[in-house]
């Protein structure tokens, strides 16, 4: 599921709204309008479960909270222009904008379209009022100016992807820029004589019983400034997998940069617990030896991820291009690249 809800609802305004909407349906019960009751406690429903706030715990379960808050609103509403009262048809307008924030673009266009037939057929032969030709203007007028508005932000996100050097969601650099970025650093390095390793970070989510994926990308963004943090200034890290990191880190062989992967590995395990996540996380080291480029430097530090969780997780393992068997970086560091 896209983040679009994250830029519709963001955290300030979420809250508030939630307030708001909680108040006027309690000032609903009270006045005995339970429909305007029932249609407020929905939206503010939707709200809460789109407070990135809270959802960074059980964020399946609060998926499927936002997505029964919805259906309830969209089928309560729809009640209302049969029943009354007329005042919650204008809740209508903002229909389409929360459809497009909640959902992915094809879906949502969808949903809309749906939505607008059912609408106008219920306005024009359940609802006997005067002004219900205007309603219907308004409605479809609103309709169209959402969906102006959704076409732009697409067509901006498009035609700023390829100008786009950080990744959105966790702020890391974009893996488009990784081989053009390490082919520089490579040969810096070489003209400077200076040392030059790359650190791949992988959560072990294969040696889970549960499937984390959900929870996983609801604290990315934390991970993605808790590695920011560990970082030096010249340090660059990319998001080359859904769960994978890659760092390159100038000027450090390969025994500082096995310490600072099992400083980092510790520091994300505890993260990981501190959102009641029982997963475990892996690094890969390599350093940069005579006749390597990018791809076979990234190569490398992959085969080291991949080695050390299939010694079970958990763990750095350092990678070497010699005949003998790769060694754990928690026994002795070796390969070094100078």
């Amino acid at each position: 599921m896209p983040q679009s809800a994250e830029k519709f609802l963001p955290g300030r305004l979420s809250r508030a709204g939630f307030v708001a909407l909680a108040l006027t349906s309690a000032a609903g019960i009270m006045l005995g309008e339970f429909l305007l009751a029932a249609c407020a406690a929905t939206a503010a429903g939707i709200s809460l479960a789109s407070n990135p706030r809270f959802t960074s715990h059980h964020a399946r379960l609060w998926k499927h909270v936002k997505t029964a808050s919805y259906s309830i609103l969209a089928i309560l509403l729809l009640v209302a222009l049969w029943q009354g009262p007329w005042a919650l048809s204008h809740w209508l307008y903002a229909l389409p904008l929360v459809t497009f924030a909640l959902t992915p673009t094809y879906i949502a266009a969808l949903i809309t379209a749906l939505l607008t037939f059912a609408i106008l057929v219920s306005t024009q032969w359940a609802v006997i009022l005067p002004d219900r030709h205007q309603m219907i203007s308004a409605f479809v007028l609103t309709t169209l100016l959402s969906t102006l508005l959704i076409f732009l932000r697409e067509y901006k996100a498009r035609q700023l992807a390829p100008l786009r050097r950080t990744d959105e969601l966790t702020q890391a650099a974009s893996r488009e820029y990784l081989s053009a970025d390490l082919h520089k650093e490579i040969q810096r390095s070489e003209r400077e004589g200076t040392d030059m390793s790359v650190m791949m970070i992988g959560l072990d989510t294969h040696l889970s019983d549960n499937d984390p994926d959900e929870d996983i990308r609801a604290i990315l963004p934390r991970i993605g400034r808790y590695l920011h943090s560990q970082l030096r200034d010249f340090d660059t890290y990319y998001r080359v997998a859904d769960l994978q990191f890659l760092v390159i880190l100038p000027g450090i062989n390969t025994a500082g940069a096995a310490a600072s992967a099992e400083k980092i590995r510790n520091g994300l395990c505890k993260l990981l617990a501190s959102h009641g996540m029982k997963l475990t996380v892996s690094t890969g080291i390599a350093g940069l030896n005579i006749g390597d480029d990018a791809d076979s430097l990234q190569h490398s530090a992959a085969n080291a991820l991949r080695r050390a969780q299939q010694q079970g997780g958990n763990r750095t393992q350092a990678y070497s291009n010699w005949l003998h068997p790769d060694v754990q970086s928690s026994t002795g560091t070796q390969g070094d690249a100078r």
